[in-house]
């Protein structure tokens, strides 16, 4: 019953308000042992990627339901880019979650009764102006600030993107997320739906991420690649598709 219920059992309607995605590389071999069966990693030049989401959430609610039951928070996720070959086979590209962190109790303990997305507790203060945004946490040892102009943003240093073009294949979220259990072994398979979505990128003023100084993100080769925004995006999460890896 448990198991159950983690596998998003019904479909999620919610705003964002912004969504800000850092997205860093590192060699896939680091990356792979992370991973659970049947995923493998969505790569570019033999580099993973691991992306950090920052997401100021509105009125998320259980779709049918009014937007004033729904719940503000903040969300910060932490994902890698991956591929899962289905049953039926279809190769889907798609986010496996490492973990998340929310500004708000509740959505903390909804997150780990209805997700395996290993929610946690965080504080954080976000800032957003007409063309930047800054999000700090001292839990978390984060602080990130971008900035924007329509024309003139760079790749960060050392990119392994040559050209924004390569990079908007990793700008995130991919539309579907997987999660799988090794008790049952099932994959479950939730498709987010969204409108309008244009990525923009962004200039990196500053990328302090305490989750990735553990181990293995504390890597030499850990190289940010690409950063986009984008703003007051309607989202919505169907519910869980599920499937039998064994067959």
């Amino acid at each position: 019953m448990i198991d159950q219920l983690k596998r998003h059992p019904f479909p999620v309607v919610a705003h964002f308000k912004f969504s800000l995605v850092l997205s860093y590389a590192m060699p896939q071999e680091v990356l792979q042992p992370l991973l659970p069966p049947h995923l493998e990693l969505d790569t570019f030049n033999d580099f993973g990627f691991v992306t950090v989401a920052m997401v100021q959430t509105e009125n998320l609610r259980p779709a049918g339901f009014p937007e004033w039951m729904g719940q503000n928070f903040f969300l910060i996720g932490y994902r890698l880019f991956v591929r899962y070959h289905t049953t039926n086979g279809k190769r889907l590209r798609g986010l496996y979650i490492l973990r998340s962190e929310t500004d708000k109790l509740l959505m903390k303990t909804l997150g780990n009764i209805l997700t395996h997305y290993h929610y946690a507790l965080t504080d954080i203060q976000w800032n957003i102006k007409e063309k930047s945004i800054s999000v700090v946490s001292k839990v978390s040892d984060l602080h990130v600030d971008v900035q924007w102009n329509d024309e003139n943003s760079q790749l960060p240093e050392n990119s392994v993107f040559t050209n924004w073009k390569e990079a908007r294949r990793f700008a995130g979220p991919l539309p579907f997320t997987f999660d799988f259990e090794p008790k049952t072994n099932h994959m479950t398979i939730i498709e987010g739906v969204r409108e309008n979505w244009t990525p923009l990128p962004v200039n990196v003023q500053t990328a302090r991420i305490g989750f990735l100084n553990n181990t293995p993100f504390d890597h030499p080769e850990l190289q940010l690649s690409n950063a986009f925004v984008v703003q007051n995006i309607p989202y919505r999460w169907e519910k869980g598709r599920i499937e039998n890896v064994l067959q």
